[in-house]
């Protein structure tokens, strides 16, 4: 496999998994570059692999070349795992984060603990033409902080409180987060996965 179309828009997202996949001979390709426009999937799915696998198979029935999807979000056990697949849209698409963040602190402001409990989750699908897709999940375990904190990360990155090393997601470093996070460690995994193919 020489090259991966990626569904998705997020140059970030694109770099971090280039840089992983370099190693490999491996190009990523944005999904803008490949088809010469963004297309917007709809997110029918009811879990997180559901709705990566429909992003990396929709665009991989129109291109008929290998695509990586991934769908990610933040789950909260006290709010019943809201915002779970609702992450981006939590609140209406043009609510920003920091208004959703601060809502977030605002509704758990009676609770305490051990029941803020909360995980990031990314889900990954890899469709190959005439293949199996290739699914993967892993989390990023740790709690809803008591404050808006941080200034590395994007999304509910501040309000993430991971305890092992006792900070939130927007105050790691580049280096902690690619060691700990959920899309780091679903990055690995997809790494070992393709290294085998090869």
């Amino acid at each position: 496999m020489k090259e991966i179309i990626l569904a998705s828009t997020n140059k970030g997202k694109i770099k971090e998994i280039q840089a992983m996949l370099d190693d490999l001979s491996i190009r990523v390709i944005s999904m803008k570059e490949a088809l010469g426009k963004d297309i917007e999937i709809e997110e029918t799915g009811t879990t997180f692999k559901e709705n990566a696998y429909l992003k990396a198979k929709t665009i991989m029935d129109i291109i008929n070349k290998p695509v990586l999807a991934d769908d990610s979000g933040l789950e909260i056990d006290a709010l019943n795992k809201q915002p779970g697949i609702y992450s981006a849209r939590f609140l209406g698409h043009h609510t920003g984060y920091d208004i959703k963040n601060q809502y977030i602190i605002d509704k758990m402001h009676d609770i305490k603990g051990e029941q803020r409990s909360a995980r990031f989750i990314c889900a990954m699908a890899l469709t190959i033409p005439n293949e199996e897709p290739i699914l993967i999940e892993e989390t990023f375990e740790g709690y809803i902080n008591e404050k808006i904190e941080g200034t590395n990360g994007f999304g509910y990155d501040p309000i993430f409180y991971f305890p092992l090393l006792n900070k939130t997601s927007a105050s790691m470093t580049m280096e902690e987060k690619n060691r700990y996070s959920h899309r780091a460690k679903a990055l690995k995994k997809l790494y070992k996965i393709l290294q085998e193919k090869k």
